[in-house]
């Protein structure tokens, strides 16, 4: 079965099934306003990480530095925002993991270097060859 399928259905009939149970224990009105709460306060976080990132990448371009962790920093914060403004409590979860500088630093190197060993990998599977042309022996009479 496909896995962007399984994603696809799988994380809003978790997010159901853990608002249900919420909703259960605390009531639906305290639910649905839980979840709208956290999606304002994770909104208010992610344009004050945007601002400071933006900020640490105009400082970086005046010290004629490569904004690389800023950009890859910039789309982090822009998916958690996402995934807060998503109702749910997991996605919450995982938006509030992303807007906290010190696991978003850990999370962006964790996928780096996993970049970096996959490219190291292919490199090593790579053959040197040189072509030599053979040449007619009427091309030489």
């Amino acid at each position: 079965m496909n896995p962007l399928l399984l994603v696809i259905i799988g994380i809003p009939s978790i997010e159901i099934f853990i608002m249900i149970k919420v909703g259960g224990i605390i009531g639906a009105l305290n639910t649905v306003s839980l979840i709208f709460l956290t999606a304002i306060i994770g909104i208010y976080f992610a344009k004050l990480q945007g601002i400071q990132t933006m900020k640490s990448g105009i400082m970086n371009i005046y010290q004629n530095k490569t904004p690389v962790y800023e950009l890859i920093s910039g789309a982090s914060i822009a998916f958690a925002a996402m995934l807060l403004i998503l109702p749910g409590f997991i996605t919450d979860v995982i938006g509030f993991l992303i807007l906290i500088p010190f696991t978003r630093k850990i999370l962006i190197n964790f996928f780096l270097s996993n970049k970096t060993y996959s490219k190291q990998q292919n490199d090593e599977q790579t053959l040197e060859a040189e072509i030599v042309e053979e040449k007619d022996k009427k091309d030489e009479l």
